[in-house]
């Protein structure tokens, strides 16, 4: 293990929000942000934004993220948690095979932040917004007596035809996924040992172990807007879709009981990076279990018909782990002997934390 390291404790500049105020600060936090899309006609700065669809759906989802609920600020950079809250309400968007292109970001803020730091939040929101080619067209700022509360609602366009649902899955639709599972468990978990260490001795330097990946893939996910592009250029649309946030087990479970189906899945085609199985090895835990409950991936869980798997058989980024079956067969786990095992939902709930 790497030799841990003191270090110094630095004395950053602070700015106090409550010399800027509250309009002030929106003003002062927003400044950099540009429209991008046609269809955002009024942004920051009115009563509400205007979004002119010309005629198309319009796709809106909201995420509420709580401090020591959703995310722990001794491990979580603020560029970091801006970024990824702004990407796991597109993911969203996009798992209604959608294209998101505004979003309204809220902040209730306790006086324990100052200026500078909604800075770095704010950053790591812009980055998002321009990476993803979405608008910050409003919000709100209030403030909270404790932590820091994040509100955030993404606006999003598709055509009638190619909406996709969670309750729309068929009996003998392939069961596919994006990217691999299981790695942004396996980062909470390394931050999780490194905070205790960290709360015994805050001068200590952590040991990440150079798993600069799986950290990554808890800190700053994707989401899958390449995939979607694709859907749309190869005129796929897939049966039924839903983002992978509570884990692949508590999401499969969302599409067949919403569809009224059973499902099986293959415990050896679930996509699990060798990083991954190798700390998941390490701290004693089953890299499978680790892929089925572990969530924060945002990669994407979908259906489609059996004449759309040649378009995506040369695709690298996505596996196919199963297949639709009837209700009456249950949403099984199957190993590789042919044992089959109930699928339950063991994923994050934040309502039980």
């Amino acid at each position: 293990m790497a030799k841990r390291i003191k270090i110094k404790e630095k004395d950053p500049k602070r700015t106090e929000i409550s010399t800027l105020g509250e309009f002030g600060l929106i003003k002062h936090l927003t400044k950099k942000f540009e429209l991008k899309n046609a269809s955002s006609k009024l942004g920051i700065g009115d009563d509400a934004a205007v979004i002119d669809n010309k005629g198309d759906l319009t796709v809106v989802s909201t995420d509420l993220l709580i401090e020591g609920i959703h995310f722990d600020l001794v491990y979580t950079p603020l560029k970091h948690l801006g970024y990824k809250s702004v990407v796991v309400n597109l993911s969203d968007i996009y798992a209604m095979n959608a294209i998101p292109q505004q979003i309204t970001y809220s902040i209730g803020v306790s006086n324990r932040f100052s200026v500078e730091a909604l800075n770095e939040l704010y950053e790591g929101i812009r980055i998002a917004c321009d990476k993803y080619t979405v608008d910050l067209v409003g919000g709100d700022t209030t403030s909270s007596l404790k932590g820091l509360i994040i509100s955030v609602t993404a606006v999003g366009v598709g055509d009638k035809k190619s909406i996709v649902r969670r309750n729309t899955a068929k009996v003998g639709d392939s069961i596919c996924v994006t990217g691999d599972l299981g790695g942004a468990y396996l980062g909470l978990q390394l931050l999780e040992r490194e905070k205790e260490i960290f709360l015994d001795d805050s001068k200590i330097q952590p040991d990440f172990e150079k798993q600069d990946f799986l950290i990554r893939r808890f800190l700053m996910p994707e989401a899958k807007q390449e995939i979607i592009d694709f859907f749309h250029a190869e005129k796929i649309i897939p049966t039924a879709m839903i983002d992978i946030s509570d884990g692949l087990s508590s999401e499969l479970l969302h599409i067949c009981q919403d569809s009224g189906v059973g499902g099986n899945i293959y415990d050896v085609k679930i996509p699990i990076e060798n990083e991954t199985k190798q700390l998941a090895f390490k701290f004693d835990l089953d890299p499978t279990t680790c892929a089925l409950n572990g969530g924060e991936e945002y990669e994407l869980l979908f259906t489609i018909k059996e004449k759309d798997l040649e378009k995506i058989a040369e695709r690298p980024d996505i596996t196919i782990i199963g297949m639709i079956t009837e209700k009456k067969d249950g949403i099984k786990l199957v190993g590789n002997t042919g044992n089959k095992h109930d699928i339950t939902a063991q994923g994050w709930d934040p309502i039980k934390e």
